[in-house]
């Protein structure tokens, strides 16, 4: 079982879980070029949607004009984005979160997670290892801790230094809604998080969905150095994932 990161930022999120030469794309929000390339010559057994922003679909209508495969979403997100991004309907595979469902080898279960989205998931999806996938998290919820619990690798969402955020030139709107209880998690919450819910299975922690504007890689792998440490587990292998 591989992790293969193609983008994770504001502009683009897109990742791929591969076992035997299956492959789940997680996201689908950079070009198909991209995706294509990381598939190289693995087949693609499913596409999972964590919500309906277009940073996660914006390349998903003509990913699948080009590769037939099911598409994995709640009702609540497969609508929206039939409405915004022209998807058509029999293109979706809905399933109830909490629900358990296999993809290719893989056992997948959403969970909800607080986002200003029509009705935002996080996955764990558990093959060969339990890896944990959480980004765009407005408040660090206990429930999504036990998920993370659980995995051997995952992706958490890290995306804002605090004061950065508060001292940048954005619009105090925005300032409000990447701060507030729906938007997105800061290097401290995804802190708080690890802290309190990485258990002796986590062997690998990526960083992701970082902002440009209001971040810094050595930032967040600073805080979260810091807080591995003062758990024990500085044996974590821990990284940052790419921008676009």
């Amino acid at each position: 079982m591989t992790f293969i990161p193609i983008a994770s930022s504001s502009s683009g999120n897109s990742c791929i879980i591969e076992q035997d030469g299956e492959a789940v794309l997680i996201d689908c929000g950079v070009s198909f070029k991209r995706v294509k390339a990381a598939l190289g010559g693995l087949h693609l057994a499913g596409v999972l949607i964590t919500h309906n922003h277009s940073d996660h679909v914006s390349g998903l209508e003509l990913l699948l004009r080009r590769i037939n495969a099911p598409v994995y979403a709640n009702a609540a997100t497969a609508e929206a984005v039939m409405r915004q991004e022209g998807v058509k309907g029999e293109a979706f595979s809905c399933f109830e979160n909490g629900q358990e469902f296999k993809v290719g080898p893989f056992t997948v279960k959403a969970f909800p997670i607080p986002h200003d989205a029509a009705d935002p998931v996080g996955f764990t999806v558990r093959g060969e290892f339990t890896y944990f996938h959480g980004t765009d998290i407005g408040t660090p919820l206990n429930y999504i801790g036990l998920q993370l619990a659980e995995a051997e690798v995952a992706t958490l969402e890290s995306n804002h230094d605090t004061v950065m955020l508060k001292t940048s030139s954005r619009a105090p709107s925005l300032k409000q809604r990447v701060g507030g209880p729906r938007g997105h998690l800061s290097n401290d919450q995804a802190c708080e998080l690890v802290g309190k819910f990485a258990s002796a299975r986590l062997r690998k922690l990526q960083l992701a969905h970082l902002s440009r504007e209001c971040n810094a890689p050595h930032l967040a792998l600073e805080a979260m150095r810091e807080t591995l440490e003062s758990i024990g587990r500085s044996d974590v292998e821990l990284c940052v994932l790419q921008a676009v």
